[in-house]
């Protein structure tokens, strides 16, 4: 069954905002585990600019649903991944200016490191998934370095459905929903298990949720956003109302 995780990011960026200790994520997680969550998401990026170490820590300790990890494929983040032991770890390109991911990882063009960090988490039990652009190059290096999972980057097809004039049926809408679904097809003929996220929200997110064999959607800021007008529970329950009714009728 399809599963919603969620990422509670920018519950971060608003406390930080003023430098303060509200609102607290691990609150926000909780809340969204009420909600109907099947996991939590965290980027723990570089700069710090909003999820902190101690909020990562706290996590692991309070919650008790998957926590998924996000990070850069660098030593302190492996470090880091090692030490908290999250269920899941999500290897993610990651610039300084960028405002959010901005693309998938190029696994194709790191093998060997990106393989290295892959073992080096497997041996401490750590599910291993990659953040990929929807390209056939990209899901048989991810297949390579020995990721478990990937994670389809569904940025360009939010894109084109929002100036498309939310058209599901716009040429560029259906194209884009095409590529994630043969990369899907084979990022599970390879045995790998197959994830979306980025940029998905409460209007675009049923095509996805229909792809056959999706396993998890991860769903960050526009849930927040619906969050701030009717609460962290009442958002994620209704984007996981349409997730299901969206993968209702995929194919298996």
């Amino acid at each position: 069954m399809i599963e919603l995780g969620v990422n509670i990011d920018h519950v971060a960026t608003v406390r930080q905002a003023r430098r303060t200790y509200e609102p607290d994520p691990v609150w926000a997680a909780v809340e969204a585990h009420l909600g109907g969550a099947d996991g939590i998401t965290v980027h723990l990026r570089e700069d710090r600019r909003h999820i902190q170490d101690e909020d990562v820590r706290r996590l692991r300790e309070l919650t008790h649903i998957k926590l998924n990890l996000e990070m850069a494929a660098t030593g302190e983040m492996v470090g880091i991944a090692l030490q908290l032991r999250p269920e899941m770890a999500m290897l993610v390109p990651e610039g300084r200016h960028e405002i959010t991911t901005e693309g998938g990882l190029d696994v194709a063009a790191q093998p060997a490191r990106l393989a290295d960090v892959v073992a080096r988490l497997a041996d401490a039990g750590i599910v291993s998934s990659v953040f990929i652009d929807a390209e056939l190059r990209q899901v048989e290096a991810a297949a390579r370095i020995g990721a478990r999972v990937c994670e389809l980057h569904t940025g360009p097809y939010a894109h084109a459905f929002h100036s498309q004039g939310r058209d599901a049926e716009a040429a560029p809408v259906v194209a884009e929903l095409a590529r994630l679904r043969e990369a899907g097809v084979a990022i599970r003929a390879l045995g790998m298990r197959f994830n979306a996220g980025h940029a998905l929200n409460y209007v675009n997110v049923q095509p996805v949720a229909a792809l056959p064999g999706v396993r998890e959607l991860h769903i960050g800021h526009a849930i927040v956003s619906r969050a701030l007008f009717c609460g962290m529970r009442e958002a994620v329950r209704e984007m996981k109302r349409l997730i299901r009714e969206g993968a209702a009728g995929a194919p298996a």
